[in-house]
Formats: C-alpha cells, structure tokens, sequence
C-alpha cells in the first residue's frame, strides 16, 4: 500500500486482525487441521507429485468454503438479527458491479472493463447500523477492514464494508457484497475472500454473460455452494435483447446438471455498451427485485446449521481419503507384522519345541529334579565333584561363547534359535515390503519410505532381540524350577518309585563321574545330566507317573512358546509397529484414527 493510501486507510478492526482465530467447535477446528495438514503437503510436494498436490488443492477449496460455513453458523447463532447478507457472484467481466449499481437504484461498485478489477470483498451495506457492521469484523478474522478507497491491489488480506444509501426499498436491511471473480488464472491468490462472501450470504445471485453462462468454472461452483440450497437468482447478462428459448433452456439444463434444488429464477439483461443504460430497463429491474424479495422472503437462518451439516456430508468421504489411506496402510503394516511374528512361532515350535535333537528345557526341569533326589550325605560330595570335574569344560565353553561373539548358557542353543527367527522375520519383512505390488504412487512411497526405517533400524532391533533373549531365559528359569518341584511332589507321594529313582540317581552319578574323568572334554550338560536323565526318564516312563510327566512336558511347551511370543512381540513387532511414526511427517496426513472418529460422530 503507497504511503497516501496507508494515510487513508481506516482500519476498523485491528484486534480481529491481529490476535488470531476464537475459539470453536470441534468440527470447525477438525475442518482447520485439514486445510493446514493438506496445504503442509502441498508446500512440500515434489514435482513428481504434482497429480496429488493438484487434488489436494480441490479439496482446500471446499475445506475453504467448509469453514466459512461454519464459522457462519455460530457467528449467525449470537447474531440472530444480523442485516440479510446478498453475494453477487460470477466470472471475469460478467458485470457484477453494474448489477449491484443497478439493483440498488444508484452507484455503489466501481465498474471497470478491465478483467479482475475487483480483487477483495466489498459489502454495502443498505440502512444498516455502524454497530451491527462491527460486529461482523470477528468473522473475517484473517481481514484487514479498510475504507473502501484504500483498498490497494497488493494487499489481498482485506475488505471493506461500509453503509450506503440505496433507492431501493426491497434491499433495506441488507448487505450486498461484490466479490472477485472466480475463474482468473490469478483467482487463486484471493479465492478464499470469493468463499468467505458465498459461505456467508443468505442470497447468492449469480451474474453470468452469455458467453460464459456454460463456462465449467461457474458450475462447479455453484455445485460447491449446492448443499446450502441458499435462495438463489440467476442474471444473464449481455446477452440479445429477446434471448430464445434454447438458451435458457441450456442454462436451466446447466443448473440440473450440477445442483439439486429447482432451477431459480432467471432475468436476462440485453448487451449494453454502456452500463448506465441499464437505468432503462425498467421491466427486467423489476422482475430483479420481485425476485430478489422472493428470495430474500425464504432465508431460514435458523435451519443454516443443517444446511451446514449438509455441506460436510458431501464432502466428507473426499476430505477424509487421504487419512482413511494413510489409517490403511498402517492396518496393513500392522497385519504383515502379525503375520511374520505368526509364521516365526510356527517355525520355533517345528525347529525347537517339537524338534528331538534340539529341545532341552524339558531336560533342564529333569536336571532340576535330579539336584531334588539327592541322598543327605552323598548329594553334596557328589554336586562338589560335579563342580571340580566341569570347571574345565565350562571354561572352554566360556571360551568359545566369547569367540562366538554370543552368549549361550544351559538352553540347548534355544538362544541360537531365537536369533536366526529374529534375523528371518527381519527378511521376511523387507522381502514383502519390496515385492509390494502397488500401482498407486502414494502407497508405493509410503511402502518405501517404511523399507528404509527397516533397514536403519535393523542393527538396533537385533540388538535389542538378543539382550530381550537372555532376559527371557533368565526369566523362565522359575517355570522350569516349578515343573521340577511339581514332578517332585508327586514322586513323593509314590514313595516306591521316589526310592527307585533315588538309588539310580547314586549309581548314574557315578557313572558319570567315571566317564568324565576318562573323556575330559563332552559338554556341560551332557556331562552332568545325560547319563541321569536316561534312567529317570525311563523309571518315570514307566512308572504311574509317566502321563503326568507327560503333561509336565506339554504344559512346560505350553508356556515357553507364551513366553517366546511375548518376546517376539516386544522385542521384534513393537519397534517394527512404531516405524510409522517416524516417517517423514511432510509426507503425511498424520491425523490419529481417534480424532477422525470424533469428527465423523459430529455428522450423525
């Protein structure tokens, strides 16, 4: 703005310009986030990503419009009384501002030939009070109110809105606004003023010239504006003195083709080279404003709530794609990491559980249970001689777990086990994630973008999975103790076969202390439990007691495979799960399932 023009300018409103937007509804704000997430996206989109900057940009427009609307319906709601609000509306050189003059009996819109001429929002107010003008400054928070003269060109953020004397008794009470166009490659700049004015009006009257009365830019947004169902009048101007019949009749068909609310009332206006000389046309003039009163006769503000309700509806499933999207993807994600935890359970229970060469914790509950039959007297010289005997080896095993760069205690290589599931179900996912068959750009990216966090945070996860490995056998430690005890106690209220088992254990001790001796160098556990536990599952076998050890074994099966799925769970799915989050937020909606359900309920 040029320095005389900012010393003219008036600024009415300089609170509602500076302090921000009040606070509103749940709906109003959900309808914010959405414009603010979309315009983020389209900000940082990639020129490859112009087809989907694009539509997001469709949906701002009706986002747009959407806030308005609501914004409308509470201003509307504090202000029953509030002067009716008629928008004209149109293209480039439809003559908007000579309608307005025309209709209001005297000059009022600067008209101009020059195509986008008026570029901000500017509302005539007809016998209405300064007060009730003030009041309607909070709705255009965004705005700066100017007078109408300071209006500059360069600066888009502002309006005007003044009383203003009119000749016409039909308009008193009224606002009528002039509003840019909406069909200029430049429109884009000030479209959200074009909006504001159309979610506002009570009366929309559509000023259209012959020549662009079929244009698609002036029905696409009367089919925006078409849930408001707003009283509506349609002036056809510059067009033959007697128009014929086929060219209301196509502009009716127009109207049918993008709204469904019966076609409104329609005044052809003949060419003029000169708008003063529509002062002569007195029959058009007053079929106008019989119109108009008519219009005006059927606003309803209190079922604009409604209409509001409406509008959302029926753009609702446009808006809400792309977050149903992203919440899809995630589903899927979350449903392909079940699905490998699943199939990484299947594979322990094949290869460990009910593998006989490779399961061992069964035997380390029978190791528990020979340490529980010792005989007072001989068990602490023979568990002292166990000692001095295996020091040897358990040091070379030590030795060799150091070499191996990997921890392995009493698991029968359980460890080992867990390890190479973790490292498969890692494989798995990223051989999912690069077959991924999408043809949609977006998914393919999303899947992409999820294969990259896999594969930074593969080394970590393994990491995390082997430390969460030595805790969980740490920690099922007591079950097998407690399977121990249970075979125990039953054996001892068999006192027969507990005596049985206890003589054995002496002479199988034995045994394996001679063979120790000899060969020096057999692992730990065959070492020491091996040569006993032959015997004791025999005699345990054989015994009354055999269908109960049975089930000790199964439940035992029963619980560690509990235990191993919570630990695949914890240490493998739960970061896995989490690698949404971390995605590049400049790439996403990112609006949570719980608030897009909150919003829909608002619609029910």
């Amino acid at each position: 703005m040029n320095a005389q023009a900012t010393k003219n300018a008036i600024v009415y409103n300089p609170d509602a310009f500076c302090s921000g937007r009040p606070p509103v509804n749940f709906m109003l704000s959900f309808v914010r986030s959405l414009q603010q997430r979309y315009q983020a996206l389209i900000d940082a989109a990639a020129p490859s990503d112009k087809a989907r900057a694009d539509s997001l940009s469709s949906l701002l427009i009706s986002l747009e419009f959407a806030e308005g609307v609501l914004e409308k319906a509470e201003w509307f709601a504090a202000h029953p009384q509030h002067p009716l609000h008629v928008a004209i509306v149109g293209p480039t050189q439809a003559g908007k501002s000579s309608v307005i003059n025309w209709l209001a009996g005297t000059t009022l819109a600067e008209a101009s030939p020059l195509a986008g001429f008026t570029v901000h929002p500017q509302g005539f107010a007809l016998t209405a009070s300064s007060a009730e003008l003030d009041g309607l400054d909070a709705f255009f928070h965004g705005y700066q109110r100017v007078s109408r003269e300071a209006l500059d060109h360069q600066q888009l953020n502002a309006y005007s809105l003044e009383p203003a004397p009119s000749n016409s008794g039909t308009l008193s009470n009224t606002v009528l606004w002039d509003t840019p166009d909406f069909d200029s490659v430049q429109s884009g700049e000030y479209r959200n003023g074009v909006l504001r004015i159309a979610a506002l009006a009570d009366v929309v009257i559509l000023v259209v010239s012959k020549d662009k009365y079929a244009d698609l830019s002036v029905w696409e947004f009367m089919r925006l504006l078409g849930p408001l169902a707003q009283p509506t009048l349609i002036i056809l101007n510059k067009t033959d003195p007697h128009p014929g019949v086929t060219l209301l009749a196509s502009l009716e068909d127009k109207w049918r083709s993008f709204r469904s609310d019966p076609v409104p009332p329609i005044v052809p206006i003949p060419y003029l080279s000169d708008s003063s000389g529509m002062s002569t046309l007195a029959e058009q003039h007053h079929q106008a404003l019989t119109s108009l009163q008519a219009a005006l006769a059927k606003v309803r503000r209190a079922e604009y709530p409604q209409a509001a309700q409406r509008l959302l509806r029926s753009h609702w499933p446009q808006w809400t794609a792309p977050i149903v999207l992203e919440h899809r993807l995630i589903g899927e994600w979350q449903e392909r990491l079940d699905h490998v935890v699943l199939e990484c359970m299947e594979r322990y229970q094949r290869n460990y559980l009910d593998h006989p060469n490779h399961y061992a914790t069964f035997q380390r509950a029978l190791a528990e249970l020979l340490t529980l039959l010792e005989i007072p007297g001989i068990g602490n010289a023979l568990l002292q001689a166990r000692r001095l005997v295996t020091w040897p080896v358990r040091q070379l095993g030590k030795l060799g777990k150091m070499a191996a760069g990997q921890e392995q205690g009493l698991d029968g290589g359980e460890s080992a086990i867990l390890h190479q599931l973790a490292e498969h179900a890692l494989v798995r996912i990223g051989e999912e994630l690069l077959l991924n068959s999408s043809n949609d750009p977006l998914e393919q990216r999303w899947w992409t973008s999820i294969n990259q966090q896999v594969v930074r945070q593969r080394e970590r996860v393994m990491t995390q999975f082997d430390a969460a490995t030595q805790a969980y056998i740490r920690g099922f430690q007591p079950e097998i103790e407690k399977t121990a005890h249970g075979l125990y106690d039953h054996l001892q209220d068999h006192p027969l076969v507990l005596n049985s088992l206890r003589a054995t254990r002496v002479t199988t001790d034995a045994a394996a202390l001679a063979v120790a001796l000899h060969t020096g160098g057999i692992g730990v556990q065959d070492f020491v439990i091996a040569p006993a536990m032959l015997s004791v599952t025999s005699l345990l076998t054989e015994s009354a007691l055999g269908r109960y050890m049975n089930k000790s074994a199964e439940h035992l099966k029963t619980q560690q495979k509990k235990a191993v799925t919570q630990l695949f769970a914890i240490a493998i799915r739960e970061p896995l799960a989490n690698l949404p989050e971390q995605l590049d937020s400049s790439g996403l909606v990112g609006i949570t399932a719980d608030t897009l359900n909150q919003a829909s309920l608002e619609l029910r």
